[in-house]
Formats: structure tokens, sequence, C-alpha cells
């Protein structure tokens, strides 16, 4: 008789188990089955050039044509944000004729800790 394929067990059956009758296939199964649902969530990734601070009577002055100068250095990596926190660096590409960025440096998740709980 050939073996059914086990269904993963649902949360509420994994938290009712005693934990000795837990084995690791289950606890797999159910990782990957919750990892699916957050595959899928749309984050906001963007690409930050630069930043400056201007009194309120500078921006007002502002027009067509006007240049407004930025903090970063030509040639300083560009910042890549995901839904606003910075996440990694790269340099500015072209692709198809559009802009993109090249990832250069990928912030260790630790140190991205440390940097939001200042």
């Amino acid at each position: 008789m050939a073996e059914r394929e086990k269904k993963p067990l649902t949360e509420e059956e994994l938290l009712a188990k005693n934990p000795k009758e837990i084995n690791e296939e289950d606890v797999k199964a159910f990782i990957t089955r919750e990892m699916d649902h957050i595959l899928d969530i749309p984050l906001e990734v963007s690409a930050e050039l630069g930043r400056t601070e201007l009194p309120v009577h500078e921006i007002l002055k502002l027009d067509e044509g006007s240049v407004v100068e930025l903090s970063k250095l030509v040639g300083e990596p560009m910042e890549i944000l995901i839904n606003g926190l910075l996440t990694a660096r790269g340099e500015v590409v072209v692709v198809n004729e559009r802009f993109g960025v090249r990832v250069t440096d990928v912030i260790d998740p630790m140190e991205m800790v440390r940097m939001y709980k200042m």
C-alpha cells in the first residue's frame, strides 16, 4: 500500500503537539508554507542620490533651471532603501535607457538594527 503524502500541519496543529512529537519535517513544511505567503508581498525599493536641507525661503526661490546641491560627492555610492530602510549601497547604471543601481554593498542586518535603534 502506497504511503499517502502528508499534509503540512497548520499553526494550531503544530502548537498543539507535544514538543517531543514535533519532527524536523513538520517544522520545515510549516515554515515553507508560511514563507510562500510573504514572498509575494510588494516592497518599495528606492535609490537615493543625495540629500540636503534648505530653509523655506530658499525652497520658495526654486524655479525651473534652479540647481539644488546634494550631500553626495560624484562617485560616492547611492543608498538603496527598502520601505525607507537603508539596506544596501550601489552605483548608477543605465539599463535599456532607464536608470538602475548595481548593488555594491549589502548592509549587515545587525548593523541595520544598530543604525535604527539610535
